[in-house]
């Protein structure tokens, strides 16, 4: 049985013990209390004679831990597979999430667990940067730098959750700097011209010809604009008005000319409620069925040739594959309506404003835009029709 000492200005006990080689060992055992101590010195005893007998393997080791720090806090070690863990983790995101990013973190963490393969089954607590490394570079190699960065953010939350739940020491994912992006990835999205766009309205049917004209001339995002009613718009006062569904900013937009024109030629019903573009609406107010109005924006740019029409094996790859990064898509308009407004000499700080940026301008001097710098701004932009 290992034995106990105390030194010389020293308040902890040593534990006297018989190491691997078979020579004796004095190690402190950190415990200013007997009883304590005694405890760690008889499991470093034991660990030892494992060792000596080469039959002390990781998850004995990991033992004998549990077992010193049960003995010291009268407690046990807290611990968690890492494949339990994790999945379980991601099954919580689904009520304080939504829906789309519930489900990405789910993905993000069924792919890393397959990545782990047997590691999957060792404690959170062993898992280290070269396991989130090597998912990273899987994702990279098949995908692009953005969907490895983006899944190196989310791993980063789910591990810090272990950290953060005592389950482990680190967060490995932190110590991963994120990639820088690649050439192959740096197709930019630029805005249309003023020709692309009469050529795109030209060959929209249906609705998308006023989804267009509302993305231009207000620069909001395809969803925000898909879902808005008519008690959005005041007609009298000539104003657009909602919140975000991306950022939840509430946004005042005076209605441009072009596009007040075009509103009022719209057939609207007695509902207030009913939406400006039934047939968006009824897509955008599903969950996770973004992508489908992008897929019909795309082809309205097939059909006025300005894309490629994409073959059933591109567009059922999602995020899972490289895909073939578009110079123009839905968000672009948003880029085209800040370029306008510059060009035509609108300040950042009012552009900004009208786009729904957090312009830095605005955070800090706290500038108010006000309606009629805004309207003066939006009477800038050309006309389309």
């Amino acid at each position: 049985m290992a034995s106990l000492r105390k030194k010389e200005r020293s308040d902890y006990y040593f534990a006297c013990f018989t190491g691997p080689d078979g020579r004796r060992v004095q190690r402190s055992t950190k415990q200013v209390k007997r009883k304590q101590a005694q405890a760690v010195a008889n499991e470093w005893e034991k660990a030892s004679r494992l060792a000596g007998e080469k039959r002390l393997g990781e998850a004995q080791a990991r033992r004998v831990v549990a077992d010193i720090y049960e003995a010291i806090s009268n407690e046990p070690l807290r611990s968690a597979v890492a494949r339990d863990f994790l999945l379980q983790w991601a099954e919580t995101r689904k009520v304080d999430t939504a829906l789309r990013t519930y489900q990405a973190y789910t993905q993000v963490i069924r792919d890393f667990v397959k990545s782990l393969g047997e590691r999957a089954g060792l404690d959170i607590s062993q898992l280290i940067k070269a396991d989130v490394a090597k998912y990273r570079d899987e994702v990279l190699k098949r995908t692009s730098v953005a969907n490895a960065n983006k899944s190196l953010k989310y791993l980063r939350v789910a591990l810090g959750a272990a950290y953060k739940d005592g389950v482990a020491q680190e967060n490995p994912a932190s110590k991963l700097d994120t990639l820088r992006r690649r050439e192959a990835d740096r197709a930019e999205r630029r805005p249309f011209t003023v020709k692309e766009l009469k050529n795109v309205l030209a060959y929209a049917s249906g609705e998308w010809k006023g989804i267009i004209l509302f993305g231009v001339y207000t620069g909001q995002r395809l969803k925000d604009i898909a879902r808005l009613t008519w008690q959005n718009i005041d007609i009298e006062s000539e104003e657009l008005r909602f919140v975000t569904a991306k950022t939840g900013r509430r946004m005042s937009l005076p209605l441009a000319s072009p596009l007040l024109a075009y509103v009022q030629t719209m057939p609207a019903g007695d509902e207030p409620s009913a939406p400006l573009f039934p047939d968006a609406h009824a897509i955008a107010s599903k969950e996770g069925s973004d992508g489908r109005l992008s897929q019909q924006f795309y082809g309205v740019l097939v059909a006025a040739g300005m894309a490629k029409e994409r073959t059933k094996e591109e567009t059922g790859k999602g995020h899972s594959q490289r895909r073939t990064v578009s110079e123009i898509s839905f968000h672009s308009l948003r880029h085209t309506a800040t370029s306008l407004l510059k060009n035509a000499g609108v300040p950042a700080a009012v552009a900004m404003d009208i786009i729904g940026h957090e312009s830095e301008a605005i955070n800090r001097h706290y500038t108010h835009i006000e309606a009629a710098t805004k309207r003066a701004a939006l009477r800038k932009l050309p006309k389309l029709l």
